[in-house]
């Protein structure tokens, strides 16, 4: 059994899935009302933040999904006590008894998840040395984690590569740097600011990564004492503090499965509620929808995602960091542009292997010619990047049902919405890995509408 396959049936297993495959009968429009919890992306790095804490922390509106429970266990075997679950939504973290793990304990859970990189800065300033094993994840890039641990070296870690993962110590303490990073990376950024709150001394961070679930771990940390300012030019200064307080958080909503939701309305002529969306986060996704053809509802509550018919038109996209088109939203709402009147560019510029999960769709009769190179265009807004890729749509298409294996979260999701779209009955492999982003995705197609069971 491949890692890939592995590695989906422990996150179905973890939330519950009777089953890794789902059999779709397509064609049939998505109607009704779902919730979308918090996001993944600031749930994970919250809990994480629990660490530096001296009292128990509670995190709200926490969804149901394979990645909460891997941190969960993560922070436990640390010695976080954790009640509540993410079932309820609602989690306790109480990390009065912060230990060191094994190294086979945090490998046996590494390999689902990248978090462990971020644990480094919290458990240094409380244990004094963190151990990180080879890192898992999705594999749609190299994500190296070299500015994880140069900005750890920044701070006066002392970072050693062994065979079996990586040991970081702070035999001085850590102290606050001046970083700037090459790139605005959501993960770096989050490691400075978990390792900066309790530094000694002053850090600057420029050319730091501004999405929303940063801003909401800022929150978060803030909360907690932290004293942080976020300035113009994407420059953040934190303070270090002595000591934390446990937190009190619901967390923002998640507006990558809000958008996930949102395509497969729009590509299969359906309507979709999203109770708990808001606009002032998705702002550049709904401009791309309407521009689409595809209509919207805001409401106090959510957002009502349509298809209000018509034909809908080609767009050009260009993928960048916040405030630009998230990479995370292009892969489902391709799904929806292959049902487009005319020719459709994806320009993507953050991950270099996002538009691996296409090759199923052009089995399933979608018009779609990748450019490992990209494309140039003399309209671009953002800038190029050496490992750019750009995928070219035309359409409509017919979709039609066959066999599909998950290759990552994002773009499993993607086959999710194909099979939803296409005529005839589609078979979905490794949904276990949808679990990883997607809470209770199982119980909102129902709500929704569709027709699917699980194999046996």
């Amino acid at each position: 059994m491949n890692s890939l396959v592995q590695d989906a049936r422990n996150a179905a297993e973890r939330v519950g899935l009777k089953s890794d495959t789902i059999v779709i009968n397509g064609g049939r429009p998505l109607r009704g009302t779902i919730d979308v919890r918090g996001a993944k992306n600031l749930v994970t790095k919250a809990m994480v933040a629990s660490l530096l804490g001296d009292t128990t922390s509670t995190l709200r509106d926490v969804p149901d999904i394979s990645d909460v429970h891997v941190v969960a266990s993560l922070l436990e075997i640390h010695g976080v006590k954790i009640t509540g679950s993410a079932g309820t939504g609602v989690l306790q973290l109480d990390p009065a008894n912060v230990a060191t793990a094994t190294s086979a304990e945090i490998d046996a859970l590494s390999g689902s998840s990248r978090i462990p990189i971020l644990f480094c800065g919290p458990l240094l300033h409380r244990l004094g040395h963190a151990f990180i094993p080879d890192l898992g994840g999705c594999r749609i890039g190299d994500r190296p984690i070299d500015f994880h641990l140069d900005a750890l070296r920044a701070f006066g870690a002392v970072v050693d590569k062994l065979p079996s993962g990586i040991n970081i110590t702070a035999p001085n303490g850590l102290r606050g740097a001046n970083i700037e990073l090459p790139y605005p990376s959501v993960g770096a950024t989050e490691q400075v600011l978990l390792t900066a709150v309790r530094a000694d001394g002053t850090t600057e961070l420029k050319n730091a990564a501004i999405e929303p679930e940063i801003m909401d771990l800022i929150a978060v940390l803030q909360k907690m004492g932290a004293i942080i300012s976020v300035e113009p030019n994407r420059t953040i200064f934190i303070e270090g503090v002595e000591s934390l307080n446990g937190y009190n958080h619901r967390a923002l909503f998640d507006r990558n499965e809000a958008a996930s939701w949102a395509s497969a309305a729009l590509a299969t002529g359906g309507s979709i509620f999203t109770t708990g969306a808001k606009q002032s986060e998705m702002m550049t996704f709904l401009n791309v929808f309407r521009k689409i053809g595809g209509a919207f509802d805001i409401e106090e509550e959510g957002i009502r995602f349509y298809h209000p018919g018509g034909e809908l038109k080609p767009v050009v996209i260009e993928t960048d960091v916040h405030p630009g088109f998230m990479t995370d939203w292009q892969q489902p709402l391709i799904i929806a542009l292959t049902q487009a009147h005319g020719t459709s560019i994806v320009h993507e510029t953050v991950y270099e292997n996002r538009f691996g999960f296409t090759d199923a769709l052009i089995k399933m009769g979608a018009n779609i010619e990748v450019h490992k190179d990209g494309l140039a265009d003399p309209n671009r807004r953002v800038p190029r990047r050496a490992l750019e890729q750009a995928a070219v749509i035309t359409g409509p298409t017919q979709l039609h049902g066959a066999e599909l294996e998950v290759p990552d979260l994002r773009g499993g999701f993607s086959h999710l919405i194909a099979a939803l779209t296409a005529k005839g009955q589609s078979s979905v492999s490794n949904v276990g890995l949808i679990a990883r982003g997607y809470g209770d995705f199982v119980g909102k197609l129902e709500k929704l509408g569709a027709d699917f069971y699980f194999a046996e």
